[in-house]
């Protein structure tokens, strides 16, 4: 049986996946993403089995290969800013 993933290591796989889910250039794919990233971690934060944490860290690190191809292809194909996005202030044209 492998030995159970590190504590370093599980927190370096939510780095990792939240920083994929914000590359969504989609506002609701990217919240999405996000707020399923910060769920599924918090489930598993007080888990000490270490077959269960083999198999999370697993399945997470092969959600996370998806995960980044995923965000390239919605990156290709992304549309308008919505307005609840941040918007970028756009510079006026002087006519002096």
């Amino acid at each position: 049986m492998a030995a159970a993933p590190t504590k370093q290591a599980l927190l370096e796989l939510y780095n990792t996946t939240l920083n994929t889910s914000r590359a969504f250039s989609s506002y609701n794919f990217r919240q999405y993403f996000e707020r399923r990233t910060r769920n599924t971690f918090r489930e598993m934060e007080k888990e000490t089995d270490p077959a269960k944490l083999t198999a999370f860290y697993n399945e997470r690190t092969e959600e996370l290969a998806v995960l980044k191809r995923s965000a390239v292809v919605n990156q290709l194909y992304g549309g308008w800013r919505l307005v609840v996005e941040k918007q970028n202030a756009q510079r006026e044209r002087s006519d002096n």
